[in-house]
């Protein structure tokens, strides 16, 4: 499916874009609908285009209450008409009790200072302050009519927003991705790959998996509000879930909730949560938890366990700082060290004028020279590289990974068995970096896919200028070198790259640089990649800055004019 090109310019744009998803649903979900869904939608498509048109507009508006006064759309034309459809498929409702705080949303503070100035309201208060100072008097909930008994006046509720929820998570596989999506795509603010959709291509693939989603929804919204735990935990770990994406959704609820705990002090209460959890980072909190507890023995024989087989190289990381503790804290000897060697250390001492600029525009602009170009780049060349030579594995339409024209990836990106069911393509992919057919490849991609939206390539930091220099001066194993550490785990390695890098193209060779202004430290994730630039002799250095306004040390001065 495809929106229509200028859609705008139809007046009932919305609708057109409304009636596609139901048409899309009625054609991919017919099996995974209830009832009262497919009711929905069969009654819908045939009742008064401006009925269609009011509730379409009713619905992509904050709700749930409107005002009959507010709602005006030229394109309608008058509104009764069209709500009494609505009304009479009780889609809407007139008839609403209000209760007073739903009220304070309706009216306007002129309205409200009028209906209430009996009560000694001050003018120039706050509705909040209103609000409290009225609540004692009006604890129960009246028709809008007795509220404000204006002629003519109607305030609707809208009674299928539930509904409507449910069909667009089916739709979108979310419910962070909303109906302006299709704006945004008629503006051409976000263009998406044309993915291909087989029958299989589904996000969710029955009721009871679009029920568990709003319930881990709930859940989720219900711990962001502050409610109590121990209902949000009982509920969702009272789930029988079938579908793999949602247990991760739920193992990433539960970590949350137990990480909530543990900053809290309940500690038992965490380390059952993180055991209830397949989340990537349970593991290494369970070790922790346990050592906070002194149950160090329990502590050790898990880390030792996760040593063994670590679920990244996050874990692994982790791990290797808590086991000499726990070691300690037993009375055991120290396990010989194997330190690592520092990294390559440049020290600049800088002046700083003018307006305030980051400590990496500083050491780009000291070290930039018209033979040796300096760019700032951090997580995004690498990635973006990897995402142009591999476009084909990662748009591949898989069973599972695209179900709707507005993914910006696919839905099994950070799932354990992403990499699995693409093996070939990406191993096909890595190939053009043996034959170095992979500098034209990843060129044609930047021209033909420009601007498409993408989970690793950010177009505006990847200019012409950037990319001839990358694809001259950095070899074809330092990229699968790269490239292979990323597919180990996308989401943790994505990150942690070095800030800056130079390019000397007359030379073919590079540098990456690592900046870290005065008390700043080395990040895990940073690390971790300096060791593997190390292990595989990519030059990569961090630099250390000084303000001039500091002391710098006449070996810092002299290393920053020599890197000058």
């Amino acid at each position: 499916m495809t929106t229509p090109a200028n859609s705008l310019e139809d007046p009932f744009y919305y609708l057109s874009n409304f009636r596609q998803v139901l048409d899309w649903l009625r054609q991919r979900y017919g099996d995974v609908l209830s009832t009262d869904e497919q009711a929905f939608i069969d009654t819908f498509m045939a009742v008064d285009h401006g009925a269609q048109a009011l509730l379409v507009r009713m619905i992509m508006r904050k709700g749930p209450l409107y005002r009959a006064s507010k709602l005006v759309y030229s394109e309608i034309g008058a509104i009764a008409p069209a709500a009494s459809v609505l009304l009479a498929h009780g889609w809407i409702c007139d008839q609403q009790p209000l209760s007073l705080e739903a009220l304070f949303e309706v009216l306007g503070k002129a309205e409200l200072y009028q209906r209430f100035r009996p009560h000694g309201l001050s003018a120039g208060a706050r509705k909040a302050v209103w609000l409290e100072q009225l609540a004692e008097h009006y604890p129960e909930p009246q028709l809008f009519s007795q509220w404000w008994p204006e002629p003519d006046e109607a305030v609707y509720c809208l009674k299928v927003r539930n509904l409507c929820e449910r069909l667009r998570l089916l739709y979108f596989g979310n419910l962070h991705q909303d109906w302006s999506e299709f704006v945004l795509a008629d503006l051409g603010i976000f263009e998406y790959e044309r993915v291909p959709f087989s029958a299989a291509s589904r996000s969710l693939h029955s009721a009871s998996d679009i029920d568990q989603y709003m319930v881990l929804h709930g859940a989720r919204q219900a711990l962001e509000a502050g409610d109590e735990r121990g209902a949000i935990v009982t509920q969702v770990l009272a789930l029988e879930l079938a579908n793999v994406w949602l247990q991760g959704r739920r193992d990433k609820l539960l970590y949350q909730v137990a990480h909530a705990c543990e900053r809290q002090g309940e500690r038992d209460e965490a380390l059952e949560l993180y055991q209830a959890s397949a989340f990537a980072n349970s593991r290494a909190r369970q070790i922790r938890v346990l050592e906070l507890l002194g149950r160090f023995e329990e502590a050790k024989a898990l880390a030792e366990f996760a040593l063994a087989a670590p679920q990244n190289a996050a874990e692994h990381q982790q791990v290797l700082r808590m086991l000499p503790r726990l070691r300690r804290a037993l009375g055991l000897p120290a396990e010989p060290k194997c330190k690592a060697s520092p990294p390559v250390r440049m020290d600049l001492c800088l002046v700083r004028d003018g307006a305030p600029r980051s400590v990496e525009y500083w050491v780009q602009a000291h070290l930039h020279a018209p033979q040796a170009p300096v760019f700032y780049v951090e997580n995004t060349l690498f990635n973006a590289l990897f995402g142009l030579l591999c476009w084909p594995a990662i748009f591949a339409p898989l069973p599972g990974a695209f179900f709707n024209p507005f993914q910006s990836g696919p839905a099994d990106l950070h799932q354990p068995d992403f990499l699995a069911r693409r093996a070939e393509l990406f191993d096909a992919c890595l190939a053009t970096l043996d034959d170095g057919s992979y500098r034209d490849l990843i060129r044609e991609r930047h021209r033909s896919k420009y601007g498409l939206q993408s989970p690793f390539v950010h177009w505006q930091l990847l200019d012409d200028t950037l990319l001839e220099l990358a694809l001259a001066c950095i070899p074809a194993s330092h990229l699968r070198r790269c490239f292979r550490r990323m597919l180990e785990d996308l989401k943790a390695n994505g990150t942690g790259m070095p800030d800056l890098i130079q390019f000397w193209p007359q030379e073919g060779r590079y540098r990456m640089i690592e900046v870290k202004g005065p008390g700043d430290r080395l990040q895990d994730n940073q690390l971790r990649w300096l060791a593997f630039c190390e292990a595989h002799g990519m030059p990569v250095e961090v630099c250390y800055v000084t303000w001039a306004a500091q002391a710098c040390t006449p070996e810092a001065t002299a290393l920053a004019q020599a890197a000058g």
